[in-house]
């Protein structure tokens, strides 16, 4: 049997995502991205993410489709993120989808963002490991996921209770008067700072905190302790080392959450971790995941940077291990569901 050609839409944020796959092979990752027009405002509007999805969708299907050498009407199912993200922006997507789903008669999967993180470092790696824990990093995520198959269903077992990682990155960022989106930027200034020049809190560690939110993830009181501290030295009329505060609050988030990725694996007997998400293009948590781990005897896999963030890529990946394992499509009403949770792959 031929593998499965899918055609995924990614539109949950600011970046209108196309991908084409056939079975675990990537054909095209076509992307445009609205990153510009929201750095003004210091976040992502998403009134301004949905009207730039409209007129962005058209011309990266057929970029997609372009640089896979297909048509339209060469694929066997359409793959769109039906949740969660932002209402307005996942609609867009999902109207296409149907759309496209109608006038080729193909089959439709409205799938899980987060599920769609996990299955996309089949493109690089191969079949997921069964089971395996995933830790998901983004702008609106950060949580920990028991992962047995993909397509079924994923459990839970810890997520944000506030700020994500990748929102605390931004927040400081704009403090330290870098660039949005911040986590590349802190990324980078932080190469050249000191780690343990400040000593951040880590969010959720104490031993009270363990007791009820072992695997889960806190950081607010990181971002308004980096603030009170950029503050103090702005009082007191001393300049502010960005590079050491950078690499000093990027350790603590990457401690975090390295530490409790791990703990969640051993405790639940897995052997692999899957890291996924926007954040996990970072550099630090990269390395301090596969030192750590290694300790362990854990395996850690992280797709390249460019798979790690929002992308049509991922949606196709998902879709196209759907219909090879035979789950059923979505129906044509389906609809965009913003807080769709983890437990639901297919809508």
């Amino acid at each position: 049997m031929n593998e499965p050609l899918v055609l995924g839409i990614e539109t949950s944020c600011d970046e209108t995502g196309v991908g084409i796959v056939r079975g675990h092979t990537l054909l095209a990752d076509a992307v445009a991205s609205s990153v510009d027009e929201h750095a003004r405002f210091g976040g992502v509007v998403p009134e301004v993410a949905s009207r730039a999805h409209l007129e962005a969708m058209v011309p990266t299907i057929e970029r997609a489709c372009e640089t896979a050498g297909v048509r339209l009407d060469d694929v066997d199912a359409i793959a769109v993120t039906s949740g969660p993200g932002l209402a307005g922006a996942l609609l867009v997507g999902v109207a296409a989808a149907k759309a496209l789903a109608l006038g080729l008669g193909k089959p439709i999967y409205g799938v899980n963002h987060l599920a769609a993180h996990v299955a996309v470092d089949q493109l690089e790696h191969g079949p997921l490991p069964e089971p395996c824990l995933a830790m998901l990093v983004s702008g609106g995520h950060s949580s920990l996921l028991e992962v047995d198959d993909v397509t079924v269903g994923v459990e839970p077992l810890g997520a944000t209770i506030d700020d994500a990682a990748g929102e605390a990155f931004d927040k400081v960022a704009r403090l330290l008067g870098l660039p949005f989106p911040g986590g590349p930027h802190i990324d980078r200034a932080a190469t050249s700072g000191s780690s343990v020049y400040v000593d951040f809190p880590r969010g959720l560690t104490s031993r009270k905190d363990l007791e009820r939110h072992r695997f889960d993830f806190s950081f607010s009181g990181l971002k308004t302790a980096v603030a009170r501290w950029v503050e103090a030295r702005e009082r007191a009329g001393e300049p502010v080392p960005v590079a050491d505060v950078a690499a000093s609050f990027q350790e603590a988030v990457c401690d975090v959450l390295v530490r409790k990725a791990l703990d969640a694996a051993t405790t639940r007997g897995i052997e692999d971790i899957l890291i996924g998400g926007g954040v996990a293009a970072n550099s630090r948590l990269r390395a301090m995941a596969t030192e750590r781990a290694a300790d362990l005897g854990i395996r850690v896999r992280v797709p390249r940077p460019g798979l790690c963030t929002d992308n049509g890529a991922m949606v196709a990946a998902l879709g196209a291990e759907l219909v090879a394992r035979g789950r059923t499509p979505s129906a044509l009403d389906l609809p965009a569901d913003s807080s769709q949770p983890i437990t639901t792959v297919v809508a």
